[in-house]
């Protein structure tokens, strides 16, 4: 089941939401910092070898930042706590796609807590420009029947206080 907003509102899953954050099934979540790629990453099966790739910060100017097209690593404003017995996955909003660009994230597992990150790809070939705090994505939460026996305990928990 995805949880509507009549739920949302009542947990402790994100700290200091602003109202117009909650969607009917899910809540908004918002740009807080933009990154570059600097470097290749490597991937392996067990993370014995694993090696993420070195980004560096884009400025804001005047409150604004323009990407041209590429991929970006974002950083959101809010802080979640995903509970033992929910999973949370992160759609672009509609305004994003209408110009051109999408938002990648992976799963939030029960347990995890943090402030997440994500892949923005800006595909318009005339780029894009999002001013400080813009409403990126929507995250959808979803009741999982019972809870979790074992909860993200990742190298990411707590990451980005």
């Amino acid at each position: 089941m995805i949880l509507p907003k009549q739920h949302l509102e009542k947990g402790n899953i994100i700290d200091g939401l602003h109202d117009s954050q909650y969607q009917p099934c899910g809540i908004d979540i918002t740009l807080k910092e933009v990154y570059g790629f600097k470097s290749s990453g490597l991937i392996d099966f067990d993370n014995s070898e694993r090696k993420i790739s070195e980004v560096e910060p884009l400025a804001f100017e005047n409150d604004k930042v323009t990407l041209k097209p590429g991929a970006y690593k974002v950083i959101f404003n809010e802080y979640v706590r995903i509970p033992s017995d929910v999973a949370a996955m992160c759609l672009p909003r509609s305004s994003l796609l209408r110009c051109g660009v999408t938002l990648e994230c992976a799963l939030w597992d029960p347990g995890y807590e943090g402030r997440s990150e994500a892949l923005l790809l800006v595909k318009n070939d005339h780029g894009i420009t999002f001013k400080r705090n813009a409403k990126i994505g929507q995250m959808v939460f979803v009741k999982l029947p019972e809870d979790a026996k074992s909860v993200y305990e990742g190298q990411y928990k707590g990451e980005n206080k």
